[in-house]
């Protein structure tokens, strides 16, 4: 990467659409939970959690660990959303819809609902006047827990509604837990007027998945969806439905299926755009995975050979799948266009790049 290509990718506007609340966690703020705790996990096993190899496993014991053990006032919540719209803005990243997984933190945590939303809607006010970001929280349902689960976490949200809680999603393994058991609590969600995404074809699961999130679940954007361009008919058909796909450079899965020579090349993520998917990139899991918002970006380029063009249809399709108004829409597609052109002629690129 020339040092031209890095600040450029450093310098334009971004939004981000899939990240992790806990996948954000400082290193030295997991140290400090821990240590509150009474040191439940070892050094040992916390340098682990950020350790990335080759081929990346263990990722999600983090997440679990920081419920069952270390996350346990609401002000642990907002240090750590503060925190990683801080890091998010200092990469440019200026609207920032991210997840939180509330069933963890109620049953696991012992947080009530409305206490741990509060926290977290502070931070995104205060993360706003010091560092100019937006933020917004996407309530996740934990897909390793079950249906029922799901649409009681549902109702919390429908039952403290505010502006800054835009919507739902669904996360964690995606094996053996299909998207249709939990369409009651999809359904409910629609019905309270909440925007929706799914994670749906990420751990290699079959295509179907994402299409039962699309067709079943109604689903406004896909988050991963790789396994949709095995099945060429589908993905053309949610091309034409502009749905926007959350992808993830960073995804372990590819990374620990597929030979290092020929990952960046077998990648579902290279072959998305030519089946007309309309694709943006995000961190998932940023401080797990070893990977800023910039870095994420310039993977695109580095490793799945996109050129500035599409990087910048990228950006569009970002704004487009961002769940805000549409004059908002509008007004910064506008001048972030603007932004990355002028930033563009100020970044000489090397064509090959």
């Amino acid at each position: 990467m020339s040092p031209a290509l890095d600040a450029f990718l450093h310098a334009i506007p971004k939004v981000e659409l899939h990240c992790h609340l806990f996948g954000t966690v400082r290193h030295e703020s997991f140290e400090a939970l821990n240590r509150r705790a009474g040191s439940p996990l070892a050094s040992e096993e916390i340098d682990g959690f950020y350790t990335r190899g080759e081929k990346p496993v263990g990722v999600l014991r983090v997440l679990r660990a920081l419920d069952a053990h270390l996350v346990r006032v609401p002000d642990d919540l907002h240090r750590l959303a503060f925190e990683y719209l801080e890091d998010a803005a200092a990469h440019n990243v200026r609207y920032a819809e991210f997840f939180w997984n509330p069933t963890g933190t109620v049953r696991d945590s012992g947080i009530a609902y409305r206490s741990a939303q509060q926290a977290i809607v502070r931070a995104i006010h205060d993360a706003q006047d010091e560092f100019g970001i937006t933020g917004r929280l996407i309530a996740a349902i934990d897909r390793e827990a079950s249906p029922d689960a799901a649409v009681e976490m549902v109702g919390w949200v429908t039952a403290n509604r505010c502006d800054e809680v835009i919507g739902i999603g669904i996360d964690y393994r995606e094996v053996d837990r299909p998207p249709e058991l939990f369409l009651q609590a999809y359904r409910n969600a629609r019905r309270a007027g909440l925007k929706t995404t799914a994670h749906a074809g990420e751990f290699g699961m079959p295509w179907t998945n994402v299409h039962t999130a699309v067709e079943l679940l109604q689903v406004d954007r896909i988050d991963h969806g790789y396994t949709v361009v095995d099945r060429p008919a589908f993905a053309r058909e949610c091309a034409e439905r502009g749905i926007v796909f959350t992808v993830v450079p960073t995804n372990s899965y590819y990374l620990r299926t597929l030979p290092p020579e020929r990952w960046a090349l077998d990648h579902p993520i290279r072959r998305m755009p030519g089946l007309g998917l309309r694709i943006h990139p995000n961190t998932d899991d940023p401080t797990l995975h070893k990977v800023t918002p910039t870095q994420a970006w310039a993977m695109m380029v580095r490793d799945f050979g996109f050129g500035l063009d599409e990087l910048r249809g990228f950006m569009h399709n970002g704004l487009d799948g961002a769940w805000i108004d549409d004059s908002t829409r509008r007004r910064w597609r506008g001048e972030w266009s603007a932004e990355f052109d002028a930033l563009r002629a100020q970044h000489p690129i090397p064509t090959h790049e």
